[in-house]
């Protein structure tokens, strides 16, 4: 056994350095070699013999422990991740996960988002002395919708003034093209125009820190966290919801659909690749339409000899 675990930290290494080279975040790093990492250890025997049947074992030993469906997904999303690193670098050559089958989550739920005043008063409240650069990342993300990793990795040259576009580096190492208004270059004009340097010449962020580096993940996470906290004070229906940055994309995808924005329009925009992620955000149009006909049901004549 002993020496089967040698083996599996060699294959932990190898999947960090496929995952790195893949260009994932930090984080599902750290969460797919967790997910992997545990899944290894649950092995009594080589990983060149594992079944289908073994990788279903262990996804039912965490449904015991409480994980729920979609838990249960992400573990085998990284254990597929896991098999088709090994198979790329010639460690393996058949991927058992593919076997199993992921568990039906329930797509119904609408994702929180801010309504447009609420976003206005959110976006007009941050003040301070990197206030420009703050408002340019959160209006990316609240009338663009970029991630807060697509912030994080975006560089100068991703912007082109003269076409007004920004070219997005996303999620699988795809790039996308965002056509920009001229409200938002023009704040972000500002921001490059107050811009602090940056140390190293080797690249140019767009966002940068107080201290020279590119603004990372977690500060700009811990700004918008700042934020709504203070915008919570002052509006008691967001008191006791978790919002986070990310909400703030949630909201553009909102604000696309009432606005009639098609689904194929909408999954470009985001960045997805499966429009059934998009497809989430259609429940808050049929919720708007809902409210609409309930609005109608007022003025429906009552005692019509029925």
């Amino acid at each position: 056994m002993g020496q089967e675990y040698e083996y599996d930290d060699e294959y932990l290494e190898l999947f960090d350095s496929w995952m790195k080279d893949q260009g994932f975040t930090k984080r599902t790093q750290q969460a797919y070699l967790g997910d992997v990492r545990l899944f290894l250890s649950t092995l009594e025997k080589s990983l060149l013999t594992i079944e289908a049947i073994d990788i279903m074992r262990f996804l039912t030993r965490m449904r015991q422990r409480g994980a729920g469906d979609a838990a249960r997904n992400r573990y085998l999303s990284s254990i597929r991740t896991f098999y088709t690193a090994m198979i790329e670098l010639n460690f393996l050559q058949v991927n058992p996960s593919l076997n199993v089958k992921k568990s039906k989550v329930e797509k119904n739920s609408i994702p929180t988002y801010l309504n447009e005043q609420l976003l206005t008063v959110f976006l007009q409240s941050i003040e301070g002395k990197y206030q420009i650069r703050n408002v340019a990342m959160f209006l990316l993300m609240s009338y663009a919708g970029l991630r807060v990793s697509e912030l994080n990795r975006l560089n100068i040259g991703d912007y082109n003034r003269s076409a007004s576009i920004l070219q997005v580096f996303g999620k699988g190492r795809k790039w996308r093209v965002i056509p920009l208004p001229l409200e938002i270059m023009n704040v972000l004009n500002k921001a490059l125009s107050e811009r602090i340097e940056t140390r190293s010449s080797t690249e140019q962020p767009f966002f940068v820190s107080q201290f020279g580096r590119r603004i990372s993940v977690r500060m700009i996470q811990t700004i918008a966290e700042k934020h709504f906290g203070e915008l919570k004070k002052s509006y008691t229906e967001l008191q006791g919801k978790s919002i986070s940055s990310h909400k703030l994309r949630h909201t553009f995808a909102t604000m696309q659909v009432l606005a009639g924005t098609d689904i194929r329009t909408l999954q470009e925009l985001l960045g997805h690749a499966s429009i059934q992620t998009t497809q989430i955000y259609t429940h808050v149009g049929d919720k708007q339409k809902q409210e609409a006909m309930n609005r109608v049901s007022a003025f429906i004549p009552k005692g019509m000899g029925i």
